[in-house]
């Protein structure tokens, strides 16, 4: 075990135990990921893409570690906050005189402001899915009830439309066509409902313990919270994909996954847009640009840079310093394995079920077609056991995202001189922000009521971030990265292709953008 001292100083593990021992900060962001990105861009994107764009869903989740452990790197050298790094890139500055002294930040603090309301933004999306997930689960109100069981009858409809024409035993074709003629007989029937309210009343119900409990989380909880959460839905959805290979019309042949792989591209047809869907997805699946100014912060609480100590130049620092850059390197990849598993697995259901049946979710609808993503294999239990599941990682996403921009809300605001650059002023803030920035989520969310539309929009603004992100660790990699802990040509080889990679898409994003709102 590593030694301490009173300094908070420490020794880094050399064995593979003992670094895996020391992890961490990555798996807290893989609590935020598999929410917003998995669950529903991602899911949204294979329902339009089909198999074609699994080789960006990939690429999104592997490309932006580089960045991440460069950003990273800059902490461990300089303890210094993201934000705080970010605003010495030289460029253009905004300072205005505000009660007798200068306010204001460089042109990527600024940026990241702009990114930072939107991604409030993507949290109404959010907390409009948890909405969903109780409504559908516990209706408060008759017209929940019956809303309900109309929609669950409609999506079942079509789950079984598009799997009469796959299916060649003929007793399982007169079965399915039975059940579809009662079930068309049953939504004549009872007509078509009124929406309700229900999901906004749940979204507003769960906004008031995350408020308590972010007001209360520390560290060491949130980390342990987002494992517990994660980790029980990922592991049924792989299963769920792995059983689904035995179902004739759901399984997923060795050609569509190859297919995935080459770089090729869709075409739009109708409403879809799936190459625009999945480039707003790739601002925020793996550490999107949100994620990536938040790695440091969770490094810092972790403590890898007060384990390695004050940068004084000695032989015995730069040991420590290239110790916990390993085991932050491993951090970070290991939990890059983790989540782009994990998005794999959800994009393949995606276009596996979602894709095959034509449906997209989106809307009031959101959640209730994610969970037909589990039908073919839990059968009846498979709406309960999602909607446990989604409850897990959007929680999860809701809770931790929150509890991070608690912390560069308030670190901004000692960046851009608006407040005291103290320890005591920093907690203050959070406590406050912990209060407000989920009563803004929620209240996006009973303005807006489209939980997909909010979290593309969201991507979409991470993504328009990321060159900036980039451009910053070039300047940190070659400007300030102490001599001892500079990596290898290759990597900077990638930092390279990231910046090139990121300016290419934010550029298609934006005019995309503009080009379909004019």
């Amino acid at each position: 075990m590593a030694a301490a001292d009173p300094s908070g100083i420490q020794e880094p593990p050399r064995s593979v135990g003992g670094i895996l021992r020391r992890v961490g900060p990555g798996f807290v962001l893989a609590g935020t990921l598999v929410g917003s990105g998995e669950l529903i861009a991602t899911t949204a994107t294979g329902a339009e893409a089909g198999f074609t764009l699994l080789w960006l869903i990939i690429l999104g989740c592997v490309i932006k570690v580089f960045v991440q452990v460069e950003l990273g790197r800059h902490t461990v050298t300089h303890s210094q906050s993201s934000l705080s790094a970010l605003n010495s890139v030289p460029g253009p500055r905004i300072s205005v005189p505000v009660a007798g002294k200068r306010v204001g930040a460089n042109w990527i603090v600024i940026s990241w402001f702009l990114m930072f309301v939107a991604t409030i933004v993507l949290f109404g999306g959010i907390i409009g899915g948890l909405g969903q997930s109780l409504a559908i689960t516990v209706p408060i109100t008759e017209k929940g009830r019956a809303f309900n069981e109309h929609r669950d009858l409609a999506v079942s409809l079509k789950v079984k439309e598009t799997q009469l024409p796959k299916t060649t035993d003929e007793v399982a074709r007169q079965e399915l066509s039975r059940e579809i003629e009662e079930l068309e007989t049953k939504l004549a029937a009872m007509g078509k409902p009124e929406p309700s309210s229900d999901d906004k009343v749940w979204a507003a119900i769960v906004m008031l313990p995350t408020i308590l409990l972010l007001v209360i989380g520390r560290y060491g909880f949130i980390e342990v919270f987002a494992f517990v959460l994660v980790s029980s839905f990922t592991i049924v959805t792989i299963v769920n994909l792995f059983l689904l290979q035995g179902y004739e019309s759901w399984s997923i042949s060795s050609r569509e996954f190859m297919d995935g792989l080459k770089f090729s591209l869709p075409e739009a047809s109708g409403d879809k847009t799936p190459l625009y869907t999945a480039l707003a997805t790739f601002g925020i699946i793996g550490v999107g640009a949100a994620d990536q100014v938040l790695y440091p912060y969770w490094c810092l609480e972790k403590g890898y840079a007060k384990w390695s100590g004050k940068n004084d130049g000695s032989i015995a620092w730069k040991e420590r310093a290239r110790g916990w850059m390993r085991v932050l390197q491993w951090d970070a990849w290991s939990s890059c394995a983790l989540y782009t598993f994990t998005t794999v697995a959800f994009y393949l259901l995606g276009a596996a079920i979602l894709g095959r049946i034509g449906l997209v979710p989106e809307g009031s609808e959101m959640i209730r077609t994610l969970a037909v993503m589990y039908e073919p294999v839990f059968g009846e239990f498979a709406q309960t056991l999602f909607l446990f599941g989604a409850f897990a990682v959007l929680y999860s996403t809701f809770f931790i995202g929150n509890a991070g921009h608690c912390r560069t809300a308030s670190d901004v605001l000692c960046v851009m001189n608006a407040t005291e650059n103290t320890e005591a002023s920093r907690a203050r803030w959070i406590k406050r922000f912990a209060v407000l920035l989920p009563i803004i989520s929620t209240g996006i969310y009973f303005a807006v009521g489209k939980p997909k539309a909010l979290v593309i929009l969201g991507g979409v603004a991470q993504a328009l971030l990321l060159p900036m992100i980039a451009f910053a660790a070039l300047h940190f990699r070659h400007k300030t990265c102490d001599p001892a802990l500079r990596p290898g040509r290759a990597w900077d080889c990638m930092l390279i292709v990231c910046l090139v990679l990121f300016i290419s898409i934010g550029l298609y994003l934006a005019f995309t953008t503009v080009t379909r709102n004019l």
